[in-house]
């Protein structure tokens, strides 16, 4: 089908068409040739550098800005930094009207709707962190028709009458931007996006694009299903970044902030950003690298205009690396940041992928650096225990609640269960429909079938973990096991050239060496035991060649992906089904080159270096033998530790003194107003118990509110400023 600017200039669109798509164009000043059947320009061309400044598209850009022009729906896969923004932009700068964006995150709407007003465009944006007025006004303007673009985040359709206030004057476009959010097996559940396909038919006949860098290809068709997609066009582009060095180095804790700071200390791999656990140790990081260079730390725990300040100074090349914690999204799109670090294992391949994409948008050579050691699993599995309880203990509130509707407070009380345990047992039995709750405070059994749906989900997380575990201590190129997570099994067995596995050699934290005599003689022994079978697993191998540990496992399968490397043998992951479990492991073949291997060649036999270990004197060992087992007794936190003042105003039944229980009650108004507003229960903006304790302590900054329990990155983000304005007027 000719595109649609083409079928204009042609005389094929009806009148009405024609005209709506000239007078978009006229109104932005822009050249209209005539329309004549011979021509072969496009007018897209000239919007796209008249408006945005580009002289010509990237690499299938055009093809998607056709396809949403001419009113079909549309699936986006393209990487981060290969120009997704513009393949709704300019399509709605096309289509005219008002353009409804729906994004997740406030500083990634932030930064898309500062960077089109300075284009001229009429840019209006909803959220929590604007005022009620500011909201209001944004509302009549697209009433009124004056908007080009209108920004929400997906809570604020489930505002009571928000949805039908936009049925009252349709958008041109419907652009979902993060949209593997929508999906519940994305790496970024969020149950307000799950619901998003419900709110469209009211907007149609509008089309629909939805847009990510990071989906595989059963969330690619779980997007699909759940917006209601009719025959969409599908890009689903390029995940390989010929421009990325990745490096994947096992450090112990204790040493990663002294590797960070020697391998930034390198002026040429600055711009940086590194992705910390936690906001404790950004804050360290930041500070210990804030002596060498400028850098700074970016988390949820800073208030609003910090976090403006920091991503403002290090976009102006003020500041030189930013510290930013893994669960916190930046929404930051600097093209020139040469290195991206993490100091610790991410939750999942999809948002590791999306965060070394902040590397090397320029496309000059970039390097992306995961640090990682077996504790990063035990820290990811007290993550997963945390997020996900048992369905025994999700179960005994349903049974609890199939009895009949109950006060919040009371349910737990009766229960008997931990506070933290007892609010992320109800948060989930919610999302999966086991539990209802209204704005009172009051829960009640939805239906029986949220077992599965719970079961499921939280396989698929655990699988998550797993497959970041295996990636770091993979044995392919890096960027090709990327490529094929999300589903390019061709490119995928293109090798990059550049990663750790690739060129050992160009590494800049990753510390190899030759291969000693012994280990050539061990290459010889592997390649004659595989002459003698197709394929073995790696540990059955291991045993056969040293029944007595003379090589350990680990030594050994490094060496199996050192001959890998040189075309020797192939290792493959694989697994059997035994008494009802999936048992994983690592088989290895012989491949010709192996079989034609002779005794007297010379191999270029490169091995992993073993991670430096620090010497500590008899004491210091006593005193980290110690605090070992004491960590190991309490499980790690992702949060810093409260006061102990918090912590007690936690503990219920400690009684408020006069001002903090008139403090209770203001905060009990503005809570019941916000829970009306967002079209949810009040136990949802805030528990009771964390409503007393906040308002025991009178937080004046959002620190001192995330000291509190209950109150973590998502509740700071969306609450925390007004809930700090209340506490100090009081």
């Amino acid at each position: 089908m000719p595109s649609l600017f083409l079928r204009l200039r042609q005389g094929e669109l009806c009148t009405g068409h024609q005209a709506r798509i000239r007078e978009t164009l006229q109104a932005m000043s822009l050249a209209i040739p005539p329309m004549t059947v011979d021509s072969t320009s496009d007018p897209l061309d000239a919007m796209l550098h008249r408006v945005f400044g580009f002289r010509s598209f990237r690499v299938n850009q055009k093809a998607v800005c056709h396809a949403a022009i001419e009113g079909r729906d549309v699936l986006l896969v393209m990487p981060t930094g290969a120009g997704k923004s513009l393949c709704y932009q300019l399509p709605a700068l096309a289509r005219g009207g008002t353009t409804l964006v729906v994004s997740p995150l406030i500083a990634l709407m932030e930064d898309q709707a500062s960077k089109l007003v300075a284009l001229g465009l009429s840019v209006a944006r909803i959220h929590s962190g604007l005022d009620r007025a500011t909201s209001r006004q944004a509302c009549i303007d697209y009433l009124s028709g004056t908007l080009n673009f209108l920004f929400i985040a997906p809570e604020r359709l489930r505002v009571p009458g928000f949805a039908e206030m936009l049925a009252k004057r349709r958008p041109s476009l419907i652009a979902i931007d993060e949209a593997h959010c929508i999906s519940q097996w994305g790496h970024d559940f969020r149950p307000d996006y799950r619901t998003l396909g419900q709110y469209l038919p009211a907007l149609r006949p509008a089309p629909v694009i939805a847009l990510t860098a990071t989906a595989t290809p059963v969330v690619q068709s779980d997007i699909t299903r759940q917006l209601g997609m009719a025959d969409p066009a599908c890009f689903i582009h390029g995940f390989r970044r010929e421009n990325l060095a990745i490096e994947v180095v096992e450090v112990l804790p204790s040493q990663r902030g002294e590797s960070v700071c020697s391998l930034l200390g390198d002026e040429a791999r600055r711009p940086a950003i590194v992705y910390a656990p936690t906001r404790k140790e950004a804050e360290s990081l930041a500070q210990e690298l804030s002596k060498i260079f400028p850098a700074s730390a970016y988390h949820a725990g800073l208030a609003p205009e910090r976090r403006e300040t920091v991503q403002k100074q290090f976009l102006e090349g003020r500041l030189q690396a930013v510290v930013a914690t893994i669960a916190f999204g930046m929404g930051i799109d600097k093209a020139n940041v040469r290195t991206v670090i993490h100091t610790a294992l991410p939750s999942s391949l999809e948002s590791y992928y999306q965060e070394i994409g902040r590397a090397g948008r320029d496309g000059e050579p970039s390097r992306t650096i995961l640090m990682y050691g077996y504790s990063d699993r035990r820290v990811q599995d007290f993550f997963f225990e945390r997020d996900y309880p048992k369905v025994e203990v999700l179960d005994r509130i349903y049974k609890k609640l199939a009895r009949g509707s109950q006060k919040v407070d009371d349910l737990r009380g009766s229960l008997e269960m931990d506070a933290d345990v007892f609010d992320k047992a109800m948060e989930k039995l919610t999302i999966h429909g086991g539990g209802v709750l209204d704005y009172s405070d009051n829960a009640s059994a939805g239906h029986n079938e949220w077992r599965k749906s719970y079961a499921a989900q939280a396989e698929r997380r655990r699988a998550q973990i797993e497959l970041v575990m295996r990636y770091a201590e993979g044995n392919q190129c890096r960027m090709s096991a990327l490529v094929e997570h999300f589903g390019d099994m061709a490119d995928g067995r293109r090798s990059c050239g550049v990663c750790d596995y690739c060129a050992p050699e160009s590494c800049v934290s990753r510390q190899f060496r030759a291969g000693s005599d012994d280990e050539r003689q061990t290459v010889q022994d592997v390649v004659e035991a595989l002459k003698l079978a197709p394929s073995k697993s790696t540990g059955k191998l291991h045993k056969e060649l040293f029944p007595r540990e003379q090589m350990s496992r680990n030594d050994f399968e490094d060496l199996l992906k050192a001959m890998d490397r040189l075309g020797l043998v192939d290792l493959e992951d694989a697994e059997f089904e035994a008494e009802g479990r999936t048992i994983k492991y690592r088989k290895v073949s012989l491949t010709l080159q192996g079989e034609n291997l002779q005794e007297s060649q010379r191999l270029n036999l490169v091995l992993k270096a073993a991670p430096t270990r620090k010497k500590h004197g008899k004491a210091e060992r006593s005193r980290k033998s110690a605090n070992s087992s004491k960590a190991r007794r309490s499980a790690p936190s992702a949060r810093p530790v409260a006061s102990r003042q918090a912590t007690l105003s936690n503990k219920p039944g400690r009684p408020l003194s006069a001002t903090a229980a008139a403090l209770a009650e203001r905060l009990k108004l503005w809570r019941l107003d916000e829970a009306r507003e967002m079209n949810v229960p009040a136990f949802f903006v805030l528990g009771n118990k964390t409503l007393q304790a906040i308002a025991a302590e009178s937080p004046r900054t959002v620190d001192d509110l995330m000291a509190i329990s209950g109150v973590g990155p998502s509740k700071a983000e969306k609450f925390g400023k007004a809930i700090c304005r209340i506490c100090a007027e009081s």
